[in-house]
């Protein structure tokens, strides 16, 4: 209990906000990153690939120190997903 209590004391939101956000962009990209893979598009997926494996090492830098980062990191890449996914779908059935 009193690892969650001092790990509490030293959350930071706007930490976890930027957190929140980079893994939007995390999930979003790596959904994007399995698109381009299927599509056999070399360049866009190494750089995506790229990219998304250096937003995801902050994800860890900051989650290692204080476990309770994984909650927006969680957040973050289930909303991340669920809009390029989402797009992709529309995308489909306009092209229908």
């Amino acid at each position: 209990m009193n690892s969650l209590i001092s790990h509490w004391h030293e959350f930071n939101f706007l930490i976890a906000f930027g957190i929140f956000l980079a893994y939007i962009l995390v999930d979003g990209m790596y959904a994007y990153y399995t698109i381009a893979v299927t599509n056999k598009k070399p360049f866009v997926s190494a750089t995506t690939g790229a990219l998304m494996h250096f937003l995801i090492a902050i994800g860890v830098l900051n989650y290692v120190h204080n476990y309770l980062y994984i909650i927006p990191i969680a957040i973050g890449s289930w909303i991340g997903t669920y809009f390029v996914v989402k797009r992709e779908l529309k995308n489909m059935k306009v092209f229908n």
